[in-house]
């Protein structure tokens, strides 16, 4: 549980030109009676940290227990540690707070600079001209992160912030680094090598058999007309053969009809 809370903060004089102080209006409650810097940092570039300015700190405290509130005032950044091609568009500020060195709040703001006329943001000139310049703080969307720190009061402390570790100075990084991730690749390639060889025969054999209809649909009329040629090839035999059987039968009743006759002439 943290000791000191952060109920709310307004941001004061907003908009305001780029080289008026920052103002808020910073309201936290405390459960026991310590002191707190707060600080003010301007992000002065999105490619490098070293554009990065400390617009000013305030040790407050020590604070009586309950609800407080007070007016943190900060001057503005210092434009010659600005690249040029970074004062204009949208930087960041955070304001946070530490107990004893250790920060245990932050709250982001975006900050976006642009000149106060329609002219000069269509053509901006190459060197910014700051008295033009106005600074918007967009109040309504802060980024706040909130940190577990170890405090005064063992209660309210965890266990151990950071926690000791006196074993890991006695044992080699390189032993044991990776150890974790060396152990769960084996694991993998062991997987790997027990996957059933008949399921890729299967997927194999899946992926052969994606046909297109139309082939499909020729395959099957092929082979229905050679069935139905063969069909009807049978069918020619079986009358041919049923003719001679009947030519056959009527050879057979002529032969019996002339040995009849025969007899009775003799």
């Amino acid at each position: 549980m943290s000791v000191v809370s952060l109920l709310g903060v307004n941001v004061l004089k907003n908009p305001a030109k780029f080289g008026d102080p920052y103002e808020f209006e910073i309201t936290f409650e405390c459960l026991e009676q310590l002191q707190k810097e707060w600080k003010l940092t301007y992000v002065g570039s999105a490619t490098s940290a070293e554009h990065d300015q400390e617009l000013d700190s305030l040790l407050v405290g020590p604070i009586p227990v309950g609800v407080n509130k007070f007016i943190f005032e900060a001057d503005p950044p210092d434009n010659k540690r600005i690249p040029d091609a970074e004062v204009l568009g949208v930087t960041v500020i955070l304001l946070s707070c530490a107990y004893d060195g250790r920060e245990f709040v932050r709250v982001g703001y975006y900050v976006n600079n642009e000149y106060d006329s329609d002219e000069l943001n269509a053509d901006p000139p190459a060197k910014p001209v700051l008295d033009r310049v106005r600074r918007n703080v967009l109040a309504e969307k802060p980024r706040v992160t909130r940190f577990a720190i170890k405090w005064d009061s063992d209660d309210s402390a965890p266990a151990e912030f950071p926690p000791d570790q006196p074993e890991a100075d006695l044992t080699a990084d390189g032993e044991e680094y990776g150890a974790e991730e060396a152990e769960e690749d084996e694991e993998l390639v062991e997987e790997n090598a027990a996957v059933d060889p008949d399921a890729m025969v299967d997927d194999s054999e899946m992926a052969g058999a994606e046909t297109t209809a139309t082939e499909v649909a020729d395959e099957s009329d092929n082979g229905s007309e050679d069935l139905e040629a063969d069909s009807s090839g049978s069918e020619d035999e079986e009358v041919e053969e049923e003719e001679v059987e009947g030519e056959e039968d009527a050879m057979e009743l002529d032969n019996v009809e002339k040995s009849n006759d025969q007899k009775t002439s003799s």
